[in-house]
C-alpha cells in the first residue's frame, strides 16, 4: 500500500512516518441535511445525529445516543469504522472533539469535548444565519492558544450534507468549481444539489463582504477551521484529514488571504484523503487544491476493500461513500506507522460482525 502524492512533494509525509499525532474531530450540524435526497450520510430523518455517533463510535467503540451505527440507505457503514480501525491498530496519543453545533453532543467520558458555544447552521437555501466572524475568530484563538505534546495534528471533519455547502461556499466566493465536488452518494443528487446551492447563491448581496457571505451560505466546521489553520500557523505540522470540504476550508483561507495580504508558510501542512475521493469521476479534488494561490502538499492513502468479502464494504469501492471522519488522514497516518491493507480490512470487518 502506498501513500500517492496528488499536488506538493512527498518530503513532509514522509517526515511524518513513525512519529505520533493528536487527532481532533470537528463536529457540526446544518440543517441543509434535513432536505430530502440531498445526503445519505446517516439515517434518514436521523441525520443530524450522524456527527454525534461517528464522535462517539470513534472514542469508545460504541454508539451510545442510538442503538446501531449510522448507515446510508443503502447499507454502506459510516468511515468512523476506518477511523476506529487505525486507532485500535496504532493510536492516536490523543483524541479530541470539538463541538461547532451539534444538535445533541456526543456521550463520551475523559475525552476533551471543546465547547465553543456555537449553534448549528440553518439550511442554506434559507439563509444559512451564522455569526461568520465570530465563528472564525473562535477558530482562529483556538489555534493560537492550542497545544500537543504530539508531533502532529489531523484534524478531521463529521458535517452531513457538508459536501453542498461547501460547493456553495466556494462558488459564492467566486471560484469555478462547478462540478469538483464530491457526494457521499455514487451518483451526485445534482437536481437537489444545485436547485438548494443556486437559491443559497440568490441571498448575496452583491454589497455582501466576506464574512456576510461565509454567514449566509458557508457551516462551522468550514469557516472556524479555516480559522485554526491560520491560528496555528505552522506551529505543528498539521494535517487535514479529508476530501473537497477540507479543499473548501483552503479556499477560505485562500480568499481571507487574498483580502488581507500577508505571507502564509503552508510548508508544514497538508491534505490528505481517501483513494475513493481522489479517483471519483464525479469530482476533482486535484482541481480545488490547484484554485489556491499558494502551494499545498496533498496525498491521497492507496487502500480499498478489495481484500473484503463483505457486501457493506464493496459499496465503498463501487463509489456509494468516499471519505469522512478523518477516513484518509488515518489511513495515511496508518501507513506512516507500518500498518497493512490486510490488517485495516480486518479490523474494520470485526466491527460488522
Amino acid at each position: 500500500m502506498l501513500i500517492n502524492t496528488i499536488t506538493g512533494k512527498k518530503d513532509l509525509i514522509e517526515y511524518l512516518r513513525g512519529k505520533s499525532a493528536s487527532f481532533l474531530l470537528s463536529l457540526s450540524n446544518t440543517k441543509t441535511a434535513n432536505i430530502e435526497g440531498i445526503t445519505q450520510a446517516g439515517i434518514p430523518g436521523l441525520i443530524y445525529l450522524t456527527p454525534t455517533l461517528d464522535s462517539e463510535f470513534v472514542c469508545t467503540g460504541e454508539v451510545r445516543s442510538l442503538e446501531n451505527i449510522a448507515e446510508t440507505p443503502k447499507g454502506v457503514p459510516t468511515p468512523a469504522l476506518i477511523t476506529r480501525a487505525i486507532h485500535l491498530l496504532k493510536p492516536y496519543s490523543n483524541i479530541e472533539v470539538l463541538n461547532l453545533g451539534l444538535e445533541i453532543k456526543p456521550k463520551v467520558d475523559y475525552f476533551k469535548l471543546n465547547d465553543f458555544d456555537i449553534n448549528p447552521s440553518n439550511q442554506i437555501d434559507l439563509g444559512a444565519q451564522i455569526d461568520a466572524m465570530g465563528v472564525f475568530q473562535k477558530g482562529l484563538e483556538f489555534g493560537k492558544n492550542y497545544e500537543t505534546k504530539d508531533d502532529y495534528i489531523i484534524l478531521a471533519e463529521s458535517v452531513p450534507s457538508g459536501t453542498t455547502t461547501a460547493a456553495a461556499t466556494a462558488l459564492a466566493l467566486g471560484y469555478d468549481c462547478k462540478d469538483l465536488f464530491s457526494s457521499s452518494f455514487k451518483t451526485v443528487p445534482n437536481s437537489i444539489r444545485t436547485q438548494t446551492i443556486n437559491k443559497a447563491l440568490e441571498n448575496i448581496d452583491s454589497k455582501d463582504e466576506l464574512f456576510d457571505i461565509l454567514g449566509k451560505i458557508s457551516d462551522n466546521m468550514l469557516i472556524f477551521n479555516a480559522g485554526f489553520i491560520l491560528g496555528l500557523n505552522n506551529k505543528k505540522p498539521l494535517i487535514l484529514a479529508g476530501g473537497t470540504q477540507m479543499a473548501c476550508v483552503l479556499l477560505i483561507v485562500n480568499k481571507i488571504l487574498e483580502i488581507m495580504g500577508g505571507e502564509f508558510d503552508t510548508s508544514r501542512l497538508a491534505l490528505c484523503t481517501t483513494k475513493w475521493v481522489y479517483e471519483d469521476k464525479n469530482s476533482d479534488i486535484k482541481a480545488l487544491l490547484e484554485m489556491l494561490d499558494f502551494e499545498i502538499n496533498s496525498y491521497y492513502a492507496d487502500f480499498d476493500f478489495s481484500l473484503s468479502s463483505h457486501p457493506a464494504l464493496k459499496l465503498y469501492d463501487e463509489g456509494e461513500a468516499k471519505e469522512g471522519v478523518g477516513a484518509g488522514g488515518c489511513l495515511v497516518y496508518g501507513l506512516l506507522n507500518g500498518l497493512s491493507k490486510q490488517q485495516i480490512t480486518n479490523q474494520v470487518e470485526s466491527f460488522l460482525g
